[in-house]
């Protein structure tokens, strides 16, 4: 009752007689903490002194005081307790007590911090939706375009600064690698929330939050001497790229303020990474803002998106160079891989969505160079097969570009080199199966020229595709591979069976309807006749094909 007194009081005179009954509820409080009957209750009764003192202190002051500096007045209130809690006399119970009651105004003096926080951070995202529309006048007009601004927040920053101070103050007794760490974070919001506090104009608070970007990474890199990062160093890293998420946001308001931030943002990422405790985050991060700097300079000039591709191609060269450099050891490797790789799928999209087939078939053929190139380190290897696929998939664009429409012009290109890959492995190992060597190259051909055969009513592509099966069949049968031997044999068998069947229709039709089922029981009877010859004639077979690789 007492307490709703207090907050409900608009004159001195009120609030004076609240905080008398506060103040007398506190001491009896902490009288009660204080006897030696207390016990394990020492510290809760602690508790509610600190916090009853605190009431009272800041609702006395609460009525003279402008309405934004009620939080400010409570929190210097809640502080005061700390100077109590030094004092030896008090049990240390009690002494613990008033530090929890302090430590529990602060935290909600900061919970108070977290609207104004929020629209710092996340309000600029509206110009997602107005990109290049035209910049406000000032800063807070810009944060705050789709949301409204948090009321009494002009004094955030006081509150900050003062939680912040009261951390390094009491580093030795909370730790001092969380007391820096959460002063460092404070700081950070601190520096974050001011520019729009003070309502400066656009271009200042764009080079504030660049400038605490900047202070972010320099705090993550110093000192230098030890190897491995403390958490004040994890701290600063993590806020570092946090920072630009505003930054960024708010640059999409003008043309010429979004070249410039991801243009500064690139090279000042890119001068970190060099940082080898930074380069894990640094090195993609410089990425990133590269590739968004590619998308901004052709947008910029009007370039068309199958354009800005070719430009975005840069980062992951630049990518694969710099993973290249690393080595496969270092911590930044992977990432700055995927970070490339992830660049050059915003490439391929770009090229997609333009509908042209010429520029998609360049996108992919670059992008198979890249992959290439990057094959030829020896932790890499397998992404060849990556590379392999991009040229064929740029030679079937190209293709496809000039309407090509032949079955085997898309695939004699993948069956030549994969035939050539395969008797290259087979010349170095003799024991490689001729499937696995040959079987996917001769099928990328001939089970796709079979189909398109059998919907053919022309004789050309039938008897090229015949004579090319025979060809491979009696290859397979002279240099004993069982994988040319069944494939050339079994298209040939079809082959043969498609081009000759309209004859066999008519040849049946022509003889009398008990032809047929005669000849067919005259077949069973031969095969029953001949069944253990026929049984040895097979087992041969399979002997024969079983000796082939």
């Amino acid at each position: 009752a007492a307490g709703w007194l207090s907050w409900t009081a608009t004159g001195p005179g009120a609030a004076a007689r609240a905080a008398a009954l506060l103040l007398l509820a506190a001491g009896v409080a902490l009288a009660a903490a204080r006897h030696p009957s207390a016990g394990r209750q020492a510290g809760g009764l602690a508790v509610a002194a600190g916090l009853l003192t605190v009431a009272a202190a800041g609702g006395t002051v609460r009525p003279v005081l402008p309405a934004m500096w009620t939080v400010p007045a409570y929190l210097a209130c809640g502080i005061a307790p700390l100077a109590v809690a030094r004092s030896n006399r008090l049990p240390g119970a009690v002494r613990q007590g008033l530090v929890q009651a302090s430590a529990a105004v602060q935290g909600l003096a900061l919970l108070w911090t977290l609207p104004l926080l929020g629209v710092a951070l996340m309000g600029p995202a509206a110009w997602i939706e107005r990109v290049w529309s035209g910049a406000p006048g000032g800063l807070r007009a810009a944060i705050t375009a789709d949301v409204p601004w948090p009321p009494y927040s002009e004094t955030v920053p006081v509150v900050l600064v003062a939680v912040a101070g009261v951390l390094v103050l009491a580093r030795e007794a909370v730790g001092r690698v969380r007391a820096l760490s959460g002063a460092l974070v404070l700081g950070w919001a601190t520096a974050l929330v001011l520019p729009s506090v003070l309502d400066v104009p656009y271009a200042v608070g764009l080079a504030a939050l660049g400038c605490l970007t900047a202070g972010a990474l320099a705090a993550a890199t110093w000192p230098r001497t030890p190897e491995r990062p403390s958490p004040l160093h994890l701290t600063a890293t993590v806020l570092a790229p946090l920072t630009t998420l505003p930054l960024v946001l708010l640059s999409l308001a003008g043309q010429g303020a979004t070249l410039a931030v991801t243009g500064a943002l690139t090279a000042l990422f890119a001068a970190a990474s060099w940082t080898r405790r930074l380069a894990p985050v640094a090195a993609p991060a410089a990425l990133v803002y590269a590739t968004a700097l590619a998308c901004a300079t052709g947008a910029a000039a009007g370039w068309r998106p199958q354009e800005t591709a070719v430009l975005v191609l840069v980062v992951p060269v630049a990518a694969a160079l710099l993973a290249a450099r690393l080595g496969d050891t270092a911590r930044a490797t992977v990432p700055v891989e995927v970070t490339g790789a992830t660049a050059a799928l915003l490439a391929f999209g770009l090229a997609v969505a333009s509908g042209d087939l010429p520029m998609l078939a360049l996108v992919l053929a670059l992008c198979g160079v890249i992959a290439s190139g990057t094959a030829l380190r020896p932790g890499r290897r397998p992404v060849a097969f990556a590379g392999t696929a991009l040229f064929v998939l740029a030679a079937w664009v190209r293709l496809a570009a000039w309407d090509v429409g032949t079955p085997e012009a898309y695939t004699l290109p993948v069956t030549v080199p994969a035939l050539v890959v395969g008797a290259l492995g087979r010349r170095r190992d003799g024991q490689v199966s001729s499937w696995t060597a040959y079987g996917p190259g001769l099928a990328a051909t001939l089970v796709p020229s079979l189909l398109a055969a059998w919907g053919d009513t022309h004789w050309a592509r039938p008897l090229l595709l015949g004579v090319a099966a025979l060809a491979v069949t009696l290859l397979g049968a002279r240099h004993h591979l069982q994988a040319p031997l069944l494939l050339g044999g079994t298209v040939l068998a079809l082959d043969a069976l498609h081009e000759l069947a309209p004859y066999i229709v008519q040849v049946t039709d022509a003889l009398p309807r008990w032809v047929p089922p005669a000849l067919a029981g005259l077949l069973l009877l031969a095969v029953g006749a001949t069944y253990e010859q026929r049984l040895r004639d097979a087992r041969r077979v399979r002997e024969f094909l079983g000796t082939m690789r």
